[in-house]
This record gives C-alpha cells, structure tokens and sequence, in this order.
C-alpha cells in the first residue's frame, strides 16, 4: 500500500503538473507498474480491462466521405433537398428479434449511435430477425474483434458481419455537415447563431454572402422553433445600439418574447439591442442588491437589469436615449407588473447622471444613518463608450461627503484589446476620473467577443474626493 501510495504520488508529480500532458491510460498503468515492482499482476488486469472496457475511438481516416452528403451539392446557393440523398454501405448483424435486446446492451461501443439513423431494422427477408446497423468507425473491414465475437458466441449469435444498405437523405445530416459540403472546401463554416425567441441570428462573413439564404433555409430546418433567420449587416451603431439586418429566411416577423432568468420580455429585434449572451452576466449584478437598494441603470435597454432589480423590491431608475428602447422598457415593465416601482427615462446618459441620478443621490446619501444599510448601484452597461461618460462623476455633487459605505457603487462595461484587459480598462477609467482605483475596484471577465476582444466589467465606489465638490468656506 505504501508503494502504491508513492506510485500514485509521482504519477501526479510527473503526470498532472501541466496542462501540456498527454499521457494515455496504458502508459499510466506501465509506470505504476514499474515503480511497484511486487504486484504486477493487478496492473496487467487493470490495464487488460481498460482497453476493453473504453475502446479507443477510431478516428474517420479509412473513409473521410462517410456521413457525409451527396459530393454533387458543392456549390449549391438555392437549397434542393432531394440533392442530399445517397447510400451508403455498412456492417451490420443479422439478429433474433428475442434477443435484440441484449445484443444492443453487449455491444453497446459498437452499435451505431449516430442521432436520427435507427440501430434496428426488420429484415425484409424474414420476419422474425432484425439488422442491428454497427458503426462503421469502430468496426472496420467488416469484421468484429475477439471480445465482440465472444459476446455473440455466448448469445448463441453467428459472428458473421453483414453489408447493409443505407438510405441517407436531407433530414439525417446535421447543418455543420450540410454547410460543409455546400461551401468551397477549405471555407469557414458557420453554423452558430444567437437564439432570440423565434429568430435565429447570424453574423456571416464575406465568403458567406454568396450562400447566405441556403445558410439560413438549413438553419430554419435543424432548429425547431427557429421561424425567421437574419444575418447583421453592419456594425452596432453608438447612439442607439441596433444595427441593420437581412431576413435570409422564413417570416418578416422581428417582434418576438424571450425569457431570461425566469423574466418574460418582448422586443422588436431590429429596433433594440438585445444579446442572450448576456443572461449570465443580468443575473451576477442582480444578485448583488438587496430590498431597498437604488438601481441607476444609466443605459436600460428593454430592461434586463432593471425589471429583475425591480422584483428584488428595489427602487429603480432606468434610462435609455432609444425611444424604441424606451418603449419596450415600458411595455415590459408592464408586462411583468413593476410599472409602479421603475422610474423610466428617455434622455442622453450624461443628462440622466446629471439630473435624476444627481437630484437622487442628493435628496437620500445625507438621510442614511450610520446603521442604515441601502446600497446604491449605477449601471453603465455601453462597452463602446461607458467608460468616458466616467467623467461625469467628478464633483457631481456638493457638500459633505457622505459615509464611506454610502458610496455609490459603478458597474462600468467595457471593451479591450489590450494583452492585460483588466489593467487596461481600470487605466483608462483612472484616466477619466482623474484618480487611482488601485485597490478599490474589481474586475470581472464577462465574455470573449472576438479574438483578442474582451467584453470586461469594473466595478468600483466613487471616490468621495470625485463624487464631491467641498462648498467654499
């Protein structure tokens, strides 16, 4: 025991310590067995059953077209279905339908286990046997293995593998297979979307323009509930946050609900922003505040900051400069009845923080005593720009400062190329707030937008040498 304590010791010491590691099952098992030297026995069973029992996946190298649909579709801009069809030869067993079964359960690495194409299927011939379809990855040249041959033996099974037809059509490829036989081989294929209610959308790079309608026909078919496919045709314009799009295919319909974080909201997608990427992200800042807390959400949107705050019983400002923006703000404020409990603006950032934010935090910062504890959130969720409105915090109020816990806390996004984004972001927001943040700030990863492009939250309290503007004596 104690040199199989050691052994396990120095696998991990030589094995574990870096990522780069590469070390297969079988060569763990000879190390251990070198350095245990008196039970080599338990190694060799161990090692035995491990390469029975997780047999290693033969990788599609005898026959690159398998699966794969018609080769005539290359190039194909106008999606033809009855184009995709073919046939394909594959092992099969020919099986009581008794014992079927039990057949499938022994050979359960071997049956074929592609989604959409049945492992069992009746023998036209005779009535009372069954073709179970094996994967023709794993059992090549039409022959089974010794272990595979022994389980049948025992099932009283004839090993013999058979050649089976197989029908293949439209319906059984998946879309990355389908756009990869369509595309000039060597293109980048796209095959993912962002999900938003009934509308599936796609950002397509140029190559892709030519195939975009065929694109998004095959995205509509292998997503149920997807009716409408559009692809982005230009950058996120600044001021109100929407950009243009194409319908590639199904319904012109672009007003559509989503749910997010057991919150209902409606939208009209091509007159506000809106991204399910940022559901994590929602959900993190609201579970920071507590019944009573102030939500300032200087860039609203259609609310996904706003209405769940509004839930949590907290009291809640919301602004956004998009009057399509302000309208679905409203309407589903009024869809999950907070209208009561969100103050709704339609105003630039900088005259919200100037006048209801600033008219605010002076009437309640001077009224919290030293064992009230409401907290006070400024929301600036605007990652191409947030971070210069950041200048409109110095000296936005006068008197005396209020007590430090008091503060108002800022949860600003932003965008960074940098190699250290993190440093990055809290550089340029020092820059504007004309002080350090070393030490009074956080920074949160929110997602990975584009290579070398990260979406970053800093989350700080004002500084109450920034905040405030002492009166002059």
């Amino acid at each position: 025991l104690w040199r199989l304590g050691y052994c396990a010791r120095l696998l991990k010491t030589n094995h574990f310590r870096t990522a780069a590691s590469n070390t297969s099952f079988p060569a763990v098992w000879m190390l251990l067995a070198q350095h245990s030297g008196t039970i080599p026995g338990l190694f060799v069973v161990v090692k035995k059953n491990t390469l029975f029992t997780m047999p290693q996946t033969v990788e599609d190298k005898t026959n690159p077209e398998l699966y794969l649909p018609h080769p005539g579709v290359r190039g194909m801009t106008q999606l033809n279905r009855e184009a995709f069809k073919r046939t394909l030869v594959v092992p099969a067993l020919k099986v009581k339908k008794e014992i079927v079964h039990r057949v499938l359960k022994s050979l359960k690495q071997s049956v074929l286990q592609r989604p959409g194409l049945k492992r069992v299927v009746e023998d036209p011939e005779d009535e009372d046997s069954r073709f179970v379809i094996l994967d023709p990855h794993k059992v090549l040249e039409f022959s089974l293995g010794e272990s595979e041959q022994q389980v049948l033996k025992e099932l009283s099974v004839p090993p013999e593998v058979c050649k089976y037809h197989l029908e293949l059509s439209y319906e059984n490829f998946k879309s990355e297979e389908i756009l990869r036989a369509v595309l000039p081989e060597g293109q980048e294929v796209t095959s993912g979307f962002s999900r938003v209610g009934h509308i599936a959308h796609l950002n397509l790079r140029d190559h892709q323009l030519p195939y975009r309608h065929l694109i998004g026909q095959v995205i509509m078919d292998k997503n149920p509930g997807v009716t409408c496919v559009v692809n982005k045709t230009n950058i996120i314009d600044s001021t109100y946050r929407n950009f243009e799009m194409e319908v590639l295919a199904g319904e012109n319909n672009l007003v559509t609900k989503v749910k997010e974080n057991n919150i209902s909201y409606e939208l009209d997608f091509s007159k506000v922003y809106w991204n399910p990427r940022l559901s994590t992200e929602h959900g993190r800042i609201v579970g920071l505040l507590r019944a009573g807390d102030f939500l300032f959400d200087v860039f609203a949107g259609i609310g996904p900051f706003a209405i769940p705050a509004a839930k949590r019983q907290c009291r809640v400002f919301a602004n956004d400069l998009n009057p399509a923006s302000y309208s679905w703000l409203l309407h589903n404020c009024q869809l999950n009845k907070v209208h009561t409990k969100v103050k709704a603006f339609n105003m630039d950032g900088r005259a919200f923080l100037r006048g209801p934010v600033r008219e605010e935090l002076s009437r309640e910062l001077p009224l919290l005593g030293e064992e009230q504890k409401t907290a006070f959130h400024i929301v600036m969720n605007l990652p191409a720009l947030a971070v210069e409105f950041l200048d409109v915090f110095r000296h936005l109020l006068v008197g005396e400062p209020c007590s430090p816990a008091g503060l108002p806390t800022v949860h600003c996004y932003g965008f960074s190329k940098h190699s250290d984004p993190a440093r990055d972001i809290q550089g340029r927001a020092e820059a504007v707030l004309g002080t350090s943040l070393a030490g009074r700030c956080s920074t949160f990863l929110v997602r990975n937008v584009a290579p070398n492009k990260e979406m970053l939250c800093l989350s700080f309290q004002i500084p109450a040498d920034v905040l405030y503007k002492r009166p002059c004596p």
